[in-house]
């Protein structure tokens, strides 16, 4: 509400937000622990996160969004 975003907005900006974290854990996981195998970080990420944004986040973001705006 503070933005003044419509709901598509909020929708578009909250899956934005919860997909930060298939650029984020890889990097984050490389400084943390170095020895990590980056491809094991990569994978959960784009494995657990991506589904879930695309089978139920989007559709969770925008009534979430929905609820807000109106």
């Amino acid at each position: 509400m503070l933005l003044d975003l419509s709901v598509g907005g909020v929708t578009l900006l909250a899956t934005l937000y919860a997909s930060a974290s298939y650029i984020a854990a890889p990097a984050a996981m490389r400084l943390a622990v170095p020895q990590a195998n980056p491809a094991l970080s990569l994978g959960a990420a784009l494995g657990i996160t991506l589904p879930f944004n695309l089978l139920v986040g989007v559709q969770l973001y925008h009534r979430l969004a929905q609820q807000a705006v109106n």
